[in-house]
């Protein structure tokens, strides 16, 4: 029998709660997985915590203008919070952000500074995006810059929301969670929350190659949403017990399979943890457990990732 939805005041209230789904279509060897799929959120991703949590945080009032440097999910959850608080949003993005995207951040009414050149000394995308934010904060020194990268906000949003919701949704621990990473507030979430139970869940931050994160070496990087060309703030505070890097080209091959044989279609980093995870399926010898955390839905990707011309040109 299917339960009514509860009532909600504001759209807000919607947030949380996202379904953890059976993998078994992919028919691994070794694991039972499952995927939490954040996309039921209601802007759409894992993101939308991470906003609600900063804005919780800085106590903004109406008429508060805020700008911050977004690959598009933070910028897209802050846009409709921008609207429920009656503050201004200024958003910068970067080429690599999805056009639907962008619509969506205006149809709310942010304001979109989008840039058409990378960091003139670094070649990224991230620092050119932070540069931007640091200039628009000086021509408007009442805004404020939530700041993303920094802001410890994203750790309890998803330690009290994401993966306490795991745990109590299987009623123990896995013995995996596999989160893909760019900022780390998800992994540092999940990451705070085993701590805190003394749980002995082994948790992978699945990264991009090419991605500067816990390491790794800079290089080309065409996918939007995970991987950093620049260490964040909050990645500081992060151990992963494993880190593994995917190249773009598997991450869109493992999201189009994990689209074909469970329906499930996720975005650029969600095909990132399912590559994850089907290596670390082949790699065990006895059966286990996982979770992997689907951030965004394949939406908004249907013109790059699921486009088999854009993937000629830009992945090959």
């Amino acid at each position: 029998m299917t339960h009514p939805s509860k009532l909600c005041n504001s759209i807000a209230d919607a947030m949380g709660s996202t379904p953890l789904v059976s993998l078994a279509p992919l028919g691994l060897k070794n694991l039972q997985a499952w995927a939490k799929l954040e996309q039921f959120n209601p802007g759409g991703s894992a993101k939308d915590r991470t906003a609600r949590a900063m804005v919780e945080k800085a106590h903004l009032t109406p008429g508060t203008m805020v700008i911050e440097s977004s690959s598009g999910n933070l910028g897209l959850a802050l846009s409709r919070e921008a609207v429920l608080g009656h503050w201004d949003f200024h958003c910068v993005v970067d080429p690599r952000v999805n056009k639907a995207t962008v619509a969506y951040m205006k149809a709310l009414g942010a304001t979109v500074h989008q840039l058409t050149e990378p960091d003139p000394e670094t070649g990224d995308w991230l620092v050119a995006r932070r540069k931007k934010v640091a200039e628009l904060l000086k021509e408007n020194p009442q805004a404020i810059n939530l700041d993303q990268y920094s802001n410890t906000a994203a750790f309890e949003a998803h330690a009290t929301g994401t993966m306490r919701e795991i745990h109590q949704q299987l009623g123990h621990a896995p013995d995996f969670v596999l989160v893909a990473v760019s900022t780390t507030g998800t992994i540092g979430g999940c990451q705070r929350y085993l701590h805190e139970y003394e749980l002995e869940t082994s948790l992978i931050a699945v990264d991009a190659e090419g991605s500067v994160l816990f390491g790794g070496q800079r290089g080309a990087r065409q996918l939007p949403g995970f991987g950093a060309g620049v260490v964040p703030e909050l990645s500081e505070q992060v151990r992963p017990d494993r880190v593994m890097r995917i190249a773009d080209g598997a991450s869109i091959s493992a999201a189009r399979k994990l689209a074909r044989s469970a329906a499930i279609m996720p975005g650029a980093s969600g095909g990132a943890v399912i590559a994850a995870l089907q290596q670390l399926d082949s790699e065990l010898t006895e059966p286990a457990e996982a979770v992997v955390v689907i951030h965004d839905s394949g939406n908004f990707y249907l013109e790059t990732i699921y486009n088999d011309e854009w993937v000629r040109e830009n992945v090959g």
